[in-house]
């Protein structure tokens, strides 16, 4: 069930390339400054205090600070140049489809309540069409019964008559999927398709909640099967960062530890960027949640299909149970028909 609803969402109604690029690397940049600036004065520290222990204690405070200072006038090229690498290689680094499916798997509950919320009225529907077409089935089968009053009939009959309640209940949710006008200006029209725009309003807005928001997005990134393809971006990224950052520092560097230890320091810089980095990423929710918009975009794409393209995006969730519906309906029929051959036909 739920890779087929998130196979159709995909294909018909999100565009993550499209979604990602919305996101401005300058701004991104913004949303992360303190946090990398706190990040970057946690790693510098660090990594002097390793290499060059005994220079980093003498070096004056301001010195220490210029340093800092240096790294973070590079962090917006470095977090621009790595978003926009991501915007273009998004699906290198990112599974979408992958991230819903897992969440709704994992939480089967969660899938469950979005669409009882999503077609709460139509559960509603037949929950009391039971009562409507059964009483018109009943009739029919009261006719039978007048001229053809055999034993079995009962249950047969009961088995017709919650085979088709149930059956017709369903067809009358999703069928006709285009309007047939009637006289007087009525028409008719599936009952999950007359709600459309309330139905899309509902379905963007719990899945944006529950399933596809900004945390999990980054969760999937950063843990999701494509994880090896981000950090590798990440760690190129990375390495470009601290040769720009340490340039400066060279000379002087090599004079402290010797070009071999200076080299093995920059490949630690960049390690430990590319580990530390994603541990702060959640300052950039606010604003990616905003950029990206997730909601209304789902929303707005949902009720602008055709009402029979709106029907192929959610019925085809519905079909692998209806089946299951019917039956249950038809043994339940029987079920009462057989008791009420016992009642009528045992002395």
């Amino acid at each position: 069930m739920a890779s087929n609803c998130f196979e159709l969402m995909m294909t018909k109604l999100i565009d993550i390339k499209e979604i990602f690029g919305r996101l401005k690397p300058d701004e991104f940049s913004k949303s992360m400054e303190q946090g990398v600036l706190l990040l970057m004065d946690s790693i510098i520290n660090e990594t002097a205090n390793e290499y060059m222990p005994y220079v980093w204690k003498r070096l004056p405070n301001a010195v220490k600070d210029e340093i800092v200072v240096l790294a973070d006038q590079e962090s917006p090229k470095f977090l621009t140049a790595f978003m926009t690498d991501m915007q273009e290689n998004v699906h290198e680094v990112m599974d979408l489809k992958f991230m819903c499916v897992t969440e709704c798997v994992q939480n089967k509950q969660l899938l469950i309540n979005i669409f009882k919320e999503v077609g709460e009225k139509e559960f509603i529907f037949i929950k009391h069409s039971g009562f409507y077409f059964g009483f018109l089935f009943g009739l029919l089968q009261m006719i039978i019964w007048f001229f053809y009053n055999g034993a079995f009939v009962l249950p047969v009959c009961g088995f017709i008559v919650g085979f088709a309640t149930n059956w017709v209940a369903l067809k009358v949710i999703f069928l006709p999927t285009e309007p047939i006008k009637l006289w007087g200006g009525y028409e008719i029209l599936g009952l999950f398709l007359k709600r459309q725009e309330e139905v899309s309003e509902t379905f963007a807005r719990v899945n944006c909640v529950e399933i596809m928001n900004t945390k999990a997005i980054w969760e999937s990134i950063l843990n999701g099967p494509k994880r090896q393809n981000f950090f590798a971006m990440l760690r190129a990224h990375s390495i470009v960062f601290t040769e720009n950052m340490v340039g400066g520092l060279r000379p002087v560097a090599i004079t402290a530890m010797g070009p071999a230890r200076f080299a093995a320091m920059k490949e630690d810089i960049a390690t430990k960027i590319m580990e530390k980095l994603p541990t702060i990423i959640d300052q950039s929710y606010e604003y990616s949640t905003y950029a990206l918009d997730m909601e209304n975009t789902l929303c707005a794409k949902m009720q602008s299909l055709s009402k029979k393209e709106f029907e192929r995006v959610l019925h085809p969730v519905f079909e692998e149970d209806e089946f299951t519906l019917v039956v249950v309906g038809a043994f339940l029929g029987a079920l009462a028909g057989f008791l009420q051959m016992i009642i009528l036909y045992t002395d």
